[in-house]
């Protein structure tokens, strides 16, 4: 039995070609024009009455189904898998012209970052957003960055992003503010920033139970531990299993769908089921350059191994069926290299402001929005 495309393939050439060849052998017009009528009648009626053939209809709603479902699954395959090439950046560090060999830190460098030239890095059209695209994006937000030292760095170059330098120096003072909140509100676009001090995991998920009285969340919900824990505490085994306490909270006080996925626009101005999480990983630990005995002893690369299998086996992050998508500063810093830290721990602003433009493109594709 023929298929429904070939049967329409052979009724089309049906309804062309064999007029065409009646006439060839001289029929009268009227002939041809009546028997191509009637063709056309037959063909009408069969379509009309294919609905009452279950094997045909069920036949052509399952391939339009399947086409449907297809086109769906490729949207989806491709944000998914320009999320996973968001870390895909180079980096290129030299000396500046004014470079100073007796003392050699890391401002004696210029750092510039790039997204990694590919076909497929390409095809995702990632941006270096600029002020007023930023500002756009992030109009009438509520962001919230929770943690330790690395999160505040990260907090300020967000900020840089929309605020002017002399506003920017001035936040810059109260923001780094030893072990202190802090809460500013960018007035021209409605967003509002609240950065909060809780360098152990069991400070955030203190944070996260603060929401339960009101259920008012944020927009975007920036979280990162771990330095403090291993310092302080050493014990990989414990980091996990805050880590699970952190994620339980999550998932029974935030109004998170079962997927963790998001819907809506970015901006605080139209609703979200749920915020946009990220969590903000440890960065590369250069063990040598480690300010004192006690960092060097504790934060080796054994220890910082262990803690990333401890994230990794939590599940918290979206790679793994979690709730965060990862801002992997861990990559950033390595990439980036020794000359972009003094301390071996905290790092350049830039690797700081790499992280926060792979945040800002992933709202936009977790938006479907384009620049």
């Amino acid at each position: 039995m023929l298929g429904t495309v070939q049967f329409g393939l052979l009724a089309a050439c049906v309804v062309l070609f064999v007029p065409m060849g009646m006439a060839g052998w001289h029929l009268s017009r009227n002939k041809v024009l009546f028997f191509s009528g009637a063709l056309f009648i037959t063909l009408a009626i069969g379509v009309h009455l294919t609905p009452y053939f279950p094997s045909v209809s069920d036949f052509v709603t399952s391939v339009s189904s399947s086409s449907s479902s297809n086109s769906v699954n490729v949207v989806v395959d491709d944000r998914d898998a320009c999320v996973s090439l968001l870390h895909e950046i180079d980096w290129e560090v030299k000396p500046k012209r004014d470079f100073d060999p007796l003392n050699n830190n890391s401002m004696n460098y210029d750092k510039f970052w790039s997204w990694r030239r590919s076909t497929s890095v390409d095809s995702c059209e990632f941006q270096r957003l600029k002020k007023h695209d930023v500002m756009d994006l992030l109009n009438g937000s509520w962001i919230m960055v929770a943690g330790d030292s690395q999160s505040r760095i990260f907090a300020l170059s967000l900020l840089t992003l929309v605020l002017d330098s002399k506003r920017l120096e001035t936040v810059r003072e109260s923001l780094f503010k030893r072990h202190s909140n802090y809460h500013i509100v960018v007035d021209e676009i409605g967003m509002k920033l609240d950065f909060i001090w809780a360098p152990y995991t069991t400070n955030l998920t203190n944070v996260v139970m603060d929401y339960k009285q009101n259920r008012v969340y944020p927009d975007i919900l920036v979280m990162g531990s771990g330095l403090w824990h291993m310092l302080h505490i050493t014990n990989a085994s414990d980091y996990g299993a805050s880590l699970l306490m952190l994620k339980s909270s999550l998932t029974s006080l935030l109004p998170i769908t079962p997927d963790f996925s998001t819907d809506g626009p970015v901006t605080g101005s139209v609703s979200v089921r749920s915020p946009h999480l990220f969590w903000l990983a440890m960065p590369t630990l250069v063990n040598s350059m480690l300010n004192t005995p006690e960092k060097k002893e504790k934060m080796n690369n054994l220890m910082s191994g262990e803690y990333e299998r401890e994230l990794q086996s939590s599940n918290m992050l979206r790679q793994f069926g979690g709730p965060f998508q990862l801002l992997d500063i861990g990559s950033l810093s390595w990439s980036c290299g020794i000359r972009c830290t003094d301390d071996g721990m905290h790092y350049d602003g830039v690797v700081y402001e790499a992280g926060v433009h792979i945040m800002l493109n992933a709202l936009l594709i977790e938006s479907h929005q384009k620049l």
